[in-house]
């Protein structure tokens, strides 16, 4: 059978990783969390103590190095062979990574080591501009979508689960100006490709919304 691409994109708590990581599982497919790249360069910049400029972040990126490798547990990030992945999902990394995700050569570099990632398929790769930018050519194109109550209420189930107190109407606010910045970015946008079949994930379990990608998947590997 042969190996495809498959993209998934879509907001902030849409379920994108969730649902990423159980269709790659079930397919035996690799799992790339695109987003956890960006993370982990704004992990790095924010390390340095250093005011938020292009210039400041872009000599970060000159000696970064950010590797995901499989594992029992899941993906695991690494920047400079350390193991961020827990880091680099505390709060005060969500709340800055748009902007420094952003910058054009963030953006740029990101998406070659992307492109290498995924060029003999067998990939299940999300992000925000997988089916637009990344991989056009993606196979399959998946934009999820959910309401701003059901994305923070997983958001804040995610961080009570780590230890932190949550307060859902700031979440809400913090969901929906990212949306706002996401969208609007000059570079790589959050937008839903022309060929993308959109899913709103807000009533759905996880269960149920990787089943419809995985049936959606296997008409293509199997045709």
């Amino acid at each position: 059978m042969k190996n495809i691409i498959i993209a998934i994109d879509g907001p902030a708590g849409s379920g994108k990783s969730s649902s990423a990581r159980v269709v790659a599982e079930t397919l035996k497919y690799i799992y790339i969390d695109t987003g956890a790249m960006y993370r982990a360069v704004t992990l790095a910049w924010m390390r340095e103590g250093t005011e938020l400029t292009e210039e400041n972040v872009y000599k970060v990126l000159d000696k970064l190095k950010v590797g995901l490798k499989q594992s029992s547990s899941g993906q695991r990030t690494f920047v400079n062979e350390e193991d961020v992945s827990d880091d680099i999902r505390l709060p005060e990394v969500t709340r800055l990574v748009s902007p420094v995700s952003a910058m054009e050569l963030v953006r740029t570099k990101m998406v070659e080591q992307q492109r290498e990632m995924g060029a003999n398929g067998g990939i299940v790769m999300d992000g925000r501009d997988i089916g637009t930018i990344v991989f056009p050519q993606a196979e399959l194109k998946v934009f999820l979508i959910a309401s701003i109550e059901a994305r923070a209420e997983r958001r804040g189930l995610e961080l009570r689960n780590k230890g932190f107190e949550v307060d859902i109407e700031n979440l809400k606010t913090e969901i929906s100006e990212r949306d706002r910045y996401d969208s609007s970015r000059e570079i790589s946008p959050l937008r839903k490709a022309a060929d993308a079949l959109e899913i709103d994930t807000s009533n759905l379990t996880i269960q149920e919304q990787t089943q419809i990608i995985i049936n959606l998947a296997k008409q293509i590997i199997e045709s």
